[in-house]
């Protein structure tokens, strides 16, 4: 489990083609490597990565093809920049919001432009998970915890400080057209799952009845 606070960035060292899969070295001299094991979770941009190599300065993962497939991995390259972060410890300070570093899909960037001294970006998502953002909600971008301005349809806005431009990927590699990993709030996945339980008890006048209601969670917040 992770917090969506970037720890530090990291440089692609390779991608090295092994057995249809893919070797992910990463390098970083600001990431603390100092309590790394092997089998380690790393989120790097965002997914969860196991660490089968490591040294004091750099880590190596083994990537899937399904990871491949459902990420915006493919789209990096030796040089490229990443966001860092280690699994969180139970005495970790919770600064962002849940993120499982399980990544829900691709989206891109459709406008990004000076708004003052911060970026007013704009990213188009997959539209089977826009159900799951909210105006003022929170969202995982190459595993960054942001909270949207606004959310129309399936365009999320948002506003980047000067501070989380410097400090992660996005002054770097962010570009109109360019493609981030997405996930979504994890509550907003398990308050569907139990609002889709409760109408199917619902159906069944033998199971326990749930107050549960669409009503009750419109009424406290949890969905527009």
């Amino acid at each position: 489990m992770f917090t969506g606070i970037i720890e530090s960035v990291g440089k692609v060292k390779s991608m090295q083609p092994t057995g249809g899969d893919i070797r992910l070295t990463i390098e970083s001299d600001g990431l603390d490597f100092s309590d790394v094991k092997l089998g380690d979770s790393i989120a790097s941009n965002g997914i969860c990565l196991t660490v089968v190599e490591f040294g004091s300065n750099y880590y190596s993962v083994d990537v899937s093809r399904e990871t491949i497939a459902r990420t915006a991995l493919a789209e990096l390259k030796p040089g490229h920049i990443v966001n860092l972060e280690k699994a969180m410890l139970p005495t970790t300070r919770f600064g962002g919001h849940i993120v499982a570093g399980h990544v829900d899909g691709v989206g891109m960037v459709r406008k990004l432009q000076k708004d003052a001294r911060s970026l007013y970006i704009e990213i188009e998502i997959p539209h089977e998970l826009a159900h799951y953002t909210a105006t003022k909600g929170s969202i995982t971008l190459d595993g960054i915890s942001l909270t949207t301005n606004l959310v129309r349809d399936n365009i999320v806005s948002l506003n980047i400080i000067p501070h989380t431009a410097q400090v992660t990927n996005i002054a770097q590699h962010w570009l109109v057209g360019g493609k981030v990993n997405v996930e979504v709030d994890i509550v907003a996945r398990y308050l569907e799952r139990l609002l889709n339980k409760s109408q199917a008890d619902t159906a069944d006048a033998s199971s326990p009845q749930s107050t549960i209601t669409e009503a009750f969670l419109a009424e406290n917040g949890f969905m527009k």
